[in-house]
């Protein structure tokens, strides 16, 4: 469809003008993978290492998020204090297979199709899924970290495709930042588009039984929350917006790892997901 590139041109300039400028040299947190042109799917790994004159790790079943998630470790949260499994979860992400269930808000499910229509299968990027039974088969999961020169991990790209269609629900950078005036780092979560991306920034927290919760409530610029950045008319902007997630990582009864994934606009609940992990 050849109007979709004007598409893409005006959704980045309406952010712009939303948004406001930053020079990703002094506000380094926002330096985060983006994509160039065409379906997003891998594509922005290589051009990350490429960056950090290193490479992606491609045979590594054993890769993780964070390849040790006491980087996190700060006023608030220990990662010792994590349920063995929760914690293998993030260290070790590609030996665990996942199986989803969602539901939308009924209010918010034509905004999640749409957005699925629009970026689902032609960007291979945010492909939410709207009906249950698109989850029903599971979701495929693959990590690849991105290590520097050094060999040290710098992001880790993690990859979730709907078993049911192929389509790329999520293509997503994480790696541990601290955010400015933040007592602690935040799991970061980049998810690339053309000339820009989608951020979020979740604050962790421990329960006293060894859950995990991970959370981005509403707050100022520069706390734990999500964000849109741009790069447009020679310059990058950036936007915080109105999207709260909040992740609650437990192990049930049955010793069984699983997630409730809750997803905000505003106060309003839009989206629920929920994850069963093994091994």
């Amino acid at each position: 469809m050849r109007l979709w590139p004007l598409v893409d041109r005006g959704t980045r300039v309406g952010w712009r003008a939303l948004g406001r400028p930053v020079d990703l040299a002094v506000d380094s947190w926002l330096d985060a993978p983006m994509h160039t042109a065409g379906p997003v799917g891998e594509g922005w790994l290589e051009a990350v290492a490429g960056r950090l004159d290193g490479v992606v790790v491609r045979d590594d079943p054993d890769a993780g998020l964070l390849p040790d998630l006491s980087v996190l470790d700060g006023p608030g949260f220990v990662a010792a204090d994590l349920h063995p499994l929760v914690r293998d979860f993030y260290e070790h992400t590609a030996g665990w297979r996942m199986d989803a269930w969602s539901q939308w808000s009924p209010v918010f499910a034509p905004g999640g199709a749409a957005i699925a229509w629009a970026f689902g299968r032609r960007v291979q990027q945010l492909a939410l899924p709207v009906r249950p039974l698109e989850v029903s088969r599971g979701i495929d999961s693959r990590v690849l970290p991105v290590r520097d020169g050094a060999g040290e991990q710098r992001w880790a790209g993690w990859l979730r495709r709907l078993r049911s269609t192929g389509d790329t629900v999520f293509s997503g950078a994480y790696r541990a930042t601290a955010l400015p005036g933040e007592g602690r780092p935040s799991v970061h979560v980049a998810f690339p588009l053309e000339e820009g991306n989608v951020q979020v920034f979740l604050a962790p927290s421990a329960r006293a039984d060894g859950a995990l919760v991970l959370d981005s409530g509403p707050g100022p610029f520069g706390a734990p929350g999500a964000y849109v950045l741009v790069h447009e008319g020679g310059g990058h902007h950036v936007a915080r917006v109105p999207v709260h997630e909040r992740f609650f990582v437990f192990v049930d009864d049955e010793g069984v790892l699983r997630t409730d994934h809750d997803l905000r606009i505003g106060p309003a609940r839009a989206m629920r997901l929920h994850y069963r992990m093994s091994r």
